[in-house]
Parts: structure tokens; sequence; C-alpha cells
């Protein structure tokens, strides 16, 4: 069980135990201090976000087991990029991955804010 908070100053839910997935690699998006790229957005990739990413420079693929409808806890900052690109990129909303607020630490809204991942969320507070 994570000691870190949601976003709703909440115990943080695992988010994936297939692909493994977290910093630490426990299925939980923690953010240590040695997390310099804050990975803790609790997603669900799809095949247009992977593609965004690649082209952006940070291929996830080669990742075992990574493709279209995994969970992963994604950059803060990778997020924001996809989310501020839809209006420009041909696929659209597709390109923002789904958001599992339960799941995602409190840390990402040092980067994003509530409203936008809102937007995207799968789930409401639990």
């Amino acid at each position: 069980m994570s000691k870190s908070l949601n976003v709703f100053k909440k115990p943080l839910t695992v988010h994936s135990t297939s692909p493994m997935t977290g910093y630490l690699r426990n299925g939980y998006c923690e953010t240590p201090p040695s997390d310099f790229g804050n990975h803790s957005v609790a997603a669900e990739v799809t095949e247009e976000f992977l593609e965004f990413s690649a082209r952006q420079g940070n291929d996830l693929r080669p990742i075992p087991g990574m493709k279209g409808g995994c969970k992963w806890c994604l950059c803060a900052s990778r997020w924001l990029e996809a989310f501020e690109a839809r209006g420009r990129e041909p696929a659209g909303d597709k390109i923002v991955p789904k958001i599992f607020l339960n799941a995602t630490n409190e840390k990402a809204l040092g980067k994003i804010n509530m409203e936008d991942l809102k937007k995207f969320a799968v789930d409401q507070e639990a």
C-alpha cells in the first residue's frame, strides 16, 4: 500500500500491475524525490498517444507489453503536452490518455490543473 496521496488528498490507489507501472515499478504512481520526470499521472494510453510521445522523443513502445489500452504512470509534462496539442493533431482528443484520478498522484497538480484532468477522467472521487 502506498503512503502517497491522490489528487483528492486521499490514499493513492494501485494503477496497474500488468504491466507493472510506476517510477518504482510497484503499481502506484508514486513520485519519490529521485523522480525528476514526475510520473504522477495514472493514465490509459492510446496508440495515438504512443505515436505522439515517440514523435516527442520518448518512445514507450519498446516497454514489454506496451500498447494502446495499457495503464501507465505518465510524466505530468508529457500528458500536458498531449492535452495542449490535441487541437493541432489529426487524431485530436485520441492523443490525450484517459485519467484515473484516484490513482493519480497529487504531485500532478503541480503541472496540470484539476479541471483539465477531470475533462479526461474515467473515474470520480472514491
